[in-house]
């Protein structure tokens, strides 16, 4: 078997990218033994400069910085590429196109577990774009036939709030746990069988642990599926 190079565009934030590496090299040695780990071409970049284009919905101007960070993990030797962030997913498309390894979509990634599942009817945590626009909901919807449903207005800011001004931080705050778990219990009471964390950062505060509600993580999800494409003939 060899085994093929991961290409991984990180930073976004660092602290989730952290989740990926180690979830990467834990997939690979449970799956291999020994003292084998992923192979991994990792381009990282500022969040501040992406952080700051979000917000002003320059979303060109941020496809174009992964475009470029997509081009140098291929050209470091990457048989295909995640993009290890689910708000960047809305310029997928554009890094695709960049470049000629295969991209695997945390959206479809996601999507095929909760098929696989039986889940039909699904809450989504994210950031406000992830949340509120379309490139996400709408592909697990349409591709893959199930319902996508999001907190109300207000429960949307908060969580998106926690996000940008804690997690991708690094703060793991006890009442941020405790909103966020009424927010999943709210999504369950509107007849969500199971939360997608659809943000990479959401793991670092709610885990299974804490909720009798099915959570999927999206960090663990797409990097177990990176490393099936890296051990098998996938990619």
């Amino acid at each position: 078997m060899t085994m093929k190079t991961i290409g991984l565009l990180g930073g976004m934030s660092w602290e989730s990218t952290v989740s990926y590496y180690r979830a990467l090299n834990e997939g690979v040695k449970t799956a291999l033994g020994g003292l084998h780990s992923a192979k991994l071409c990792l381009y990282s970049v500022d969040f501040a400069e992406i952080e700051r284009l979000q917000h002003a919905g320059d979303w060109d101007a941020t496809a174009e910085i992964l475009c470029r960070a997509a081009r140098r993990v291929e050209a470091g030797g990457a048989d295909f590429l995640l993009i290890g962030t689910n708000t960047m997913h809305k310029v997928a498309p554009q890094v695709a196109e960049a470049v000629s390894i295969p991209l695997l979509h945390i959206a479809d990634a996601t999507a095929q577990r909760l098929a696989t599942d039986g889940i039909r009817r699904v809450g989504l945590l994210g950031t406000r774009f992830t949340m509120e626009q379309d490139f996400y909901k709408g592909r697990i919807a349409e591709g893959f036939g199930i319902e996508v449903l999001v907190p109300d207005e207000a429960q949307r800011d908060l969580v998106h709030e926690v996000i940008y001004t804690e997690l991708c931080l690094g703060q793991v705050k006890e009442t941020s746990r405790q909103r966020y778990l009424e927010i999943i219990a709210s999504l369950r009471e509107r007849g969500a069988e199971a939360v997608i964390l659809g943000c990479t950062e959401i793991a670092l505060l709610v885990q299974q642990r804490h909720t009798e509600v099915p959570l999927y993580d999206t960090t663990a999800i797409h990097a177990e599926e990176a490393v099936k494409w890296a051990l098998e003939d996938q990619a």
